[in-house]
């Protein structure tokens, strides 16, 4: 048994094919059910924002099972691979474990250290675990990630300052334009 990341976030893949993977909340639940009845997939869980959709699986065989949720994130979307696979990666065993790490941190953020990404994570996890998609393997990762991001929050300074792609545009908005009572801005968002 392996555990499998495959996904596509802002860094691989611009808005227009992060909207065509994404999966809702109100097709999320039936979107674990489905992967879990995927032949090579014993145990699953879904991350889905406005900057990454990642599927978080427990496999019997690597090369197959990778294959097979392709193929299952392809059919769940009526998409064909070559919408997908330029901007596809994927994370296996220890690298999945580093990589979920580093999202939970929010170390692979739009905004680096942002922490909405672990109230998301945990998001997802809760609801794999209502739909019984979350054995073992992932309960055990998602754990230590949770535990990870809490420990590197009180222990650095990447929590140390609010931040958001709201707070970066206000902070690079000060060193533009100074002070910014007299100025009006609209700010329009990636998600």
């Amino acid at each position: 048994m392996s555990l499998l990341t495959l996904g596509i976030n802002h860094t691989t893949a611009p808005v227009h094919v992060r909207e065509l993977v994404a999966i809702s909340e109100q097709n999320l639940r039936a979107a674990l059910r489905k992967l879990i009845e995927v032949p090579q997939v014993k145990e699953a869980l879904i991350v889905s924002t406005c900057n990454r959709t990642e599927l978080y699986c427990k496999v019997t065989q690597m090369h197959e099972g990778k294959k097979d949720i392709l193929d299952w994130l392809n059919a769940f979307h009526n998409l064909k691979s070559d919408h997908t696979a330029p901007y596809l990666y994927d994370y296996q065993d220890r690298s999945t474990v580093h990589h979920i790490f580093r999202v939970a941190c929010g170390l692979d953020s739009m905004v680096l250290g942002e922490p909405q990404i672990l109230g998301q994570l945990k998001t997802a996890y809760q609801d794999a675990s209502k739909a019984g998609t979350v054995g073992r393997d992932l309960n055990q990762l998602f754990q230590h990630a949770f535990s990870v991001a809490k420990e590197v929050r009180t222990s650095t300074e990447i929590g140390a300052n609010p931040v958001s792609v709201a707070s970066a545009a206000v902070s690079l908005s000060k060193k533009i334009f100074g002070e910014l009572q007299h100025h009006s801005a609209l700010l329009i968002g990636a998600g």
